[in-house]
């Protein structure tokens, strides 16, 4: 592995906050690449002033991910790499049963509970189900006639459906928990409109909680409420775990992987003239585009060296995804989308004890999806000229606003 130290390149200016200015829709800001270049580790200056790190090295990246030394812990973490909406206001502390938030043996213990609710046995048995809600999305769509808005009609309404399904949580108030989820997830959002978005999704769930205790039904949040081992306020907070991430996540991959597929016309061939390339095309798309690009983080609980760079308790560590399924250090031609590139390696998902528990689940429904829209309209192509297509770079998981196709 190439050693770097802290000192190394003074033409790569210290970033103040995490870059998020990108050049073209597709690609991340060409800032990481040109930081990644030279010095993979580099310090970063924070909003409230704090002198951490950016990773953006793939090597590094894993080191960081797989080091317990590093943690999660939301009352460790003081320091955001984005300007935080409350201010010189302390957030609310983490609920009990927030897994993202928690280092072993706390996470240990939830992750747990839910490891044999998403088994990959468990999620292929889904693919059936999730075959007919693709099927009956597209029909609408077919029905509705050309040109159509992908986002709504398609890539949301499907994982929406499908983590309802898999969580018992009611269709009928998919717009409730769509529009907090968004709330929640747009960088814009000022406190008090996050709170009120986190209350509202709070009381929803608890609602539903007591309704599976006193009538559970064969769904994942019933097992759980039955199971015994989590009380009320760890019900609510994993099911809101569950559902915002299990539909936010995999809507933004639907479009944008869509959108990317059509941008790279020869790419989309190649996957219509060979199905079978399904699965690696998934990967791929996972890794050239890794809409989650804010984060994550962690801290330093006691000194750690990290590709020959010194990270000192306390200091916090903030990695570019992107920039990290980006390096030619791991990937050939990485700036290349190439649905033939062996499928192994991104950090997409994360990496270590943090790795995303709904990974598979994810996996397949993007493995139907694709290929099903691409089967109901062959002549599938953008309605309007790529650079009117916007995405939502001012949100916690990257995306389309809006994706108009005909065929």
């Amino acid at each position: 592995m190439t050693t770097h130290t802290s000192d190394t390149s003074e033409t790569a200016p210290v970033p103040e906050g995490l870059p998020t200015g990108r050049e073209r829709l597709l690609d991340p800001p060409g800032e990481l690449s040109r930081l990644r270049a030279q010095r993979p580790v580099s310090r970063m200056i924070y909003p409230d002033g704090h002198e951490g790190w950016l990773v953006t090295g793939y090597h590094a990246a894993r080191a960081v991910l797989a080091d317990l030394r590093f943690s999660s812990r939301q009352d460790l973490i003081r320091h955001t790499p984005i300007p935080n909406p409350f201010g010189d206001q302390k957030p609310p502390p983490a609920m009990a049963g927030t897994l993202t938030r928690l280092d072993p043996p706390e996470h240990t213990h939830y992750r747990r509970l839910l490891t044999g609710q998403f088994t990959v046995r468990r999620m292929n048995q889904l693919a059936g189900r999730i075959e007919r809600i693709t099927e009956d999305r597209l029909d609408a769509i077919a029905e509705a006639g050309a040109p159509a808005d992908l986002v709504p009609t398609f890539a949301l309404p499907i994982p929406s459906l499908v983590i309802c399904e898999l969580l018992g949580v009611p269709y009928a108030d998919h717009e409730r928990f769509q529009r907090d989820s968004a709330t929640l997830f747009n960088l814009g959002s000022s406190a008090e409109a996050m709170l009120e978005a986190l209350d509202d999704l709070t009381a929803f769930l608890g609602e539903l909680v007591e309704t599976k205790r006193a009538e559970p039904t064969d769904d994942l949040l019933s097992g759980l409420v039955t199971g015994g081992e989590l009380n009320h306020e760890e019900l609510v907070t994993i099911a809101l775990t569950l559902l915002v991430a299990g539909h936010e996540t995999t809507a933004k991959m639907l479009a944008l992987g869509t959108f990317a597929l059509l941008e790279n016309p020869d790419q989309l061939a190649k996957l219509r003239a060979q199905p079978e390339l399904i699965n690696n095309t998934v990967e791929e798309l996972l890794r050239y585009l890794t809409i989650v690009h804010i984060g994550p983080v962690r801290v330093a609980k006691e000194d750690v060296e990290v590709d020959g760079v010194l990270i000192k308790a306390g200091e916090t560590v903030t990695l570019s995804l992107p920039a990290v399924n980006r390096d030619p250090a791991r990937f050939t031609n990485a700036e290349e989308l190439d649905i033939t590139r062996p499928a192994t390696g991104h950090v997409a998902f994360g990496h270590g004890v943090h790795q995303c528990l709904g990974q598979q689940l994810a996996r397949i429904e993007m493995r139907v999806a694709y290929p099903a829209l691409l089967r109901r309209f062959p002549g599938l192509r953008l309605a309007v000229p790529a650079d009117e297509v916007k995405a939502r770079a001012n949100a916690a998981i990257y995306g389309l606003d809006a994706l108009p196709v005909t065929w």
